[in-house]
């Protein structure tokens, strides 16, 4: 957002990141239009409209009536553009983090295996990551990557770096990625690291990433907290393509 956007998308911006820090609490009352207009030093219009598109988005509920209130949101995950979590967490405004659980080679089971293109039991490096949104758990990560990439991983600063961009430093650049979704209960792990009761229900992203040549460099399954994050998936007629049923990766 930019000083030449419209002003009602820029106060837009304004209350959500109002809404997503906690300076305006879920449940309560939406400071009233006179007070918003005065505190803005804007008209009712433009404060109307960024009213009406917070409304539109369930990030207020109430009106015809009933004074608006703060309604708790999931931050939203498109699949439009393939970019790590550290940057859609940037991109809404929050402070990503993370914590490794785990890093080290072992041989690969037959579903990495296949995923990876490579003989069963060959090595892999598999790194089990804790990622935190605004310091609160919201994903366990699973990655697993060919044994001559993973091994340079490795030697990076796992800890406090990006993976993506250790990726891209190292010539193994994900420019792609194929996505599955569903649903599984937290395992164990999960219970331990997410801090979840046993078997709360988690949304699973298995996922597939791919170099400029059409080679797997990743495949990785990320479990998620239901209420810390959601996903959009845009649709469009231009280009159908047959419905298909495909098993999970296991």
């Amino acid at each position: 957002m930019t000083e030449n956007s419209p002003l009602h998308a820029r106060l837009y911006e304004e209350m959500v990141r109002r809404i997503r820090t906690g300076e305006w609490q879920q449940g309560e009352r939406v400071p009233s239009e006179k007070s918003l207009v005065a505190e803005f030093g804007t008209s009712r219009g433009p404060v109307r409209q960024a009213l009406a598109a917070l409304r539109a988005e369930g990030m207020i509920v109430g009106g015809r009536g009933a004074p608006p209130r703060v309604h708790r949101t999931v931050p939203a995950q498109s699949f439009d553009v393939f970019m790590s979590f550290t940057e859609w967490a940037r991109s809404l405004g929050f402070t990503p983090g993370q914590r490794i659980i785990e890093a080290g080679e072992r041989p690969a089971t037959e579903t990495v295996a296949r995923e990876l293109k490579i003989a069963p039991d060959s090595p892999v490096v598999e790194i089990i990551r804790l990622r935190l949104l605004d310091d609160k758990p919201a994903m366990l990560e699973r990655s697993n990557f060919p044994a001559d990439i993973g091994r340079r991983l490795l030697a990076t600063d796992l800890d406090h770096g990006s993976i993506q961009q250790a990726l891209r430093d190292i010539g193994s650049v994900p420019v792609r990625a194929r996505h599955l979704i569903d649903a599984i209960n937290a395992h164990p792990l999960e219970v331990e690291q997410l801090c979840l009761a046993p078997g709360t229900p988690l949304l699973r992203v298995c996922r597939l990433a791919f170099d400029d040549f059409g080679n797997v460099i990743e495949t990785a399954d990320d479990r998620y907290i239901p209420d810390m994050t959601s996903f959009v998936v845009e649709n469009t007629t231009a280009h159908r393509l047959p419905l298909t049923r495909q098993r999970t990766f296991a």
